[in-house]
């Protein structure tokens, strides 16, 4: 589902302070991550947000907006490109639900974009370690 892109996921992870693993994790476990930092970063957002932290909540989205498009650059449109179709748009979706609600202060724009990226994790969670290996090899 994942292809070309891993550098550049593996930037992004340099950027957040998780590099000792990020450099050492396989191309599953690195998907894995980096739903993880945009969920961690949309929380914190809607955190700044209710507290009136401009400066932060314009940062912490604009850093889930750089994870959510690092996804969405690694998808393999050769292999199940029905699929990566699909997730392409629906990326795109959240990447403007994330600057919607970053402009209009709109904390259900970022609790949708959590939520999808869940939905998408806990797919990606559920791939069976033997499937994870015959794709990595």
């Amino acid at each position: 589902m994942y292809g070309p892109g891993m550098n550049r996921a593996v930037s992004q992870y340099r950027q957040s302070g998780a590099l000792a693993e990020a450099q050492v994790a396989d191309p599953h476990r690195l998907i894995q991550m980096l739903f993880e930092g945009a969920l961690e970063r949309i929380a914190v957002a809607k955190g700044a947000m209710q507290q009136g932290n401009v400066s932060l909540k314009g940062e912490k989205i604009g850093k889930a907006i750089d994870i959510v498009e690092s996804l969405r650059a690694m998808l393999d449109h050769k292999h199940r490109p029905e699929l990566a179709g699909n997730l392409d748009a629906l990326y795109a979706y959240m990447t403007r639900r994330l600057l919607e609600g970053n402009a209009q202060n709109d904390p259900e724009a970022l609790d949708e974009v959590a939520k999808l990226l869940r939905e998408i994790k806990a797919g990606w969670d559920e791939i069976p370690p033997e499937e994870r290996q015959r794709k990595a090899g």
